[in-house]
Parts: C-alpha cells; sequence; structure tokens
C-alpha cells in the first residue's frame, strides 16, 4: 500500500449492455478524512461503490483496499463497513436480532459491540419493536449500525441522508464526525451541497464516467470547525 493511501483504484471500467459507465476511473483515498462523491443521477457513483466494496467487480483495471486486490486477493474490500442502497433487513425482527444475525454470519462483531453500536446510532439495543415499524430515520441509522459494527477503518456509504428531514440529516452528520474523530475514512455519495461543505476534507465529481477533483466545490472550513466543535 502506498504511504497512507487506503484505497487506490487504477483505470477501472465498467460497461453494462454496452453502456460506458465507469470510463478508467483512477481514485486514491487517504486515510482519516471524510470525502464525497457528487454527480447527477446514473452517472456512475453507486456502480464506484459497488466495485470499490466488491459487490461488483470491473471489466477491467484493479482496485486496492488496504493494499489487497478486490476480486484477486480478497473477494470483499477488508475492514470496511458498508451501507449501499437500503440495507436489507427482515422486517418482522427488531434491530438487535437482525444484527445479531448478520454477526453470526460474519463472526466479527461481539453482541457488545453489536448493542455499542446501536447505542452510538441513538437506538436502543433492548427494544423490541420490529423495523417495520421504524421510521425512514431509524431504518438509515439502523443501517448505520450495522456498517460500523465491526468496528471497521473504513466506512463507504450510499447518499446516507437521503429521504431524511432536517433534523434526521442533522443526526447523521453528527455520527459521521464522531466516525471521523475516532479515526475513521468515510467515503458518501450525495446531492447535498450544503452537507458536503460542512462534512468533507475532498469533494469528487462522477460525470460521464469519469471521477475528477471538484475544485470548484470549496469546503466551508469556518462553518464546519464551528459545527464540529
Amino acid at each position: 500500500m502506498t504511504s497512507n493511501l487506503i484505497v487506490e483504484a487504477k483505470n477501472v471500467r465498467k460497461s453494462f449492455g454496452g453502456k460506458l459507465v465507469l470510463d478508467g476511473v483512477d481514485f486514491d483515498l487517504p486515510q482519516g478524512m471524510i470525502y464525497a462523491i457528487c454527480g447527477s443521477n446514473g452517472s456512475g457513483k453507486s456502480v464506484f461503490l459497488r466495485n470499490l466494496i466488491g459487490l461488483m467487480l470491473p471489466d477491467s483495471g484493479e482496485i486496492k483496499v488496504f493494499g489487497r486486490r478486490i476480486g484477486k486477493e480478497v473477494e470483499f474490500a477488508p475492514d470496511t463497513g458498508a451501507l449501499i442502497d437500503q440495507a436489507g433487513f427482515l422486517l418482522n425482527e427488531n434491530a438487535l436480532f437482525n444484527l445479531m444475525l448478520l454477526a453470526k454470519i460474519s463472526g466479527a462483531a461481539s453482541p457488545q459491540r453489536v448493542s455499542e453500536a446501536l447505542r452510538f446510532v441513538g437506538l436502543d439495543p433492548e427494544d423490541k419493536m420490529p423495523v417495520k415499524a421504524f421510521s425512514v430515520g431509524m431504518r438509515q441509522r439502523l443501517g448505520i449500525a450495522q456498517a460500523i459494527m465491526e468496528d471497521p477503518k473504513l466506512l463507504i456509504l450510499d447518499e446516507p441522508t437521503a429521504g431524511l428531514d432536517f433534523d434526521g440529516q442533522r443526526e447523521i452528520y453528527d455520527y459521521l464526525i464522531q466516525l471521523k474523530q475516532m479515526g475513521k475514512t468515510i467515503l458518501f455519495t450525495s446531492h447535498n451541497q450544503n452537507e458536503i461543505k460542512l462534512l468533507c476534507d475532498r469533494v469528487y465529481l462522477m460525470k460521464s464516467g469519469k471521477l475528477t477533483l471538484w475544485t470548484e466545490m470549496l469546503v466551508d472550513q469556518d462553518e464546519r470547525a464551528a459545527y464540529e466543535n
């Protein structure tokens, strides 16, 4: 792994039905900051995230996460938690049951760690309410709890505030800031320029299958510092 880079993507290409979605994407992600990828619907943001974590493999090119080649040395991105689209939970079961089931499959999160992840996002591990009765915000928080319960170093989140009201968005912002302060690296997609300016250290733009640093999107350092404090 090069220096402090935890993600290295080189010349990544992906097509669907003859349509080129990722066109030779190069992307390096240093550790310890919050990053965003912006772009219009259908621009390839979610496809790129799926390739990064191993849910989908590129037609060509190479992706390394923590120095391990996805699809070659490892099947899925190591030490990475992800929330892509809406997490699939058993709707008739409660939050703790759902996460404990996932923990048993992975073997990477203790019952104590699962409970800690739920409390971190403001959910009660003892609450018996089934997920089908959760609000949109509660389901999103449960999805984030699922992503962090194995204490990963890297978090990849696809539009984590989509569909949330103002208060719900602010809750997610607080979680992401706390996670960054805990040393996590966070990469998320977003359409919300205000949250990008508030949260991000660096912003990328996905357009026409290319990913570039969005120099016109300037992060509001003063506003972010005031919010974090």
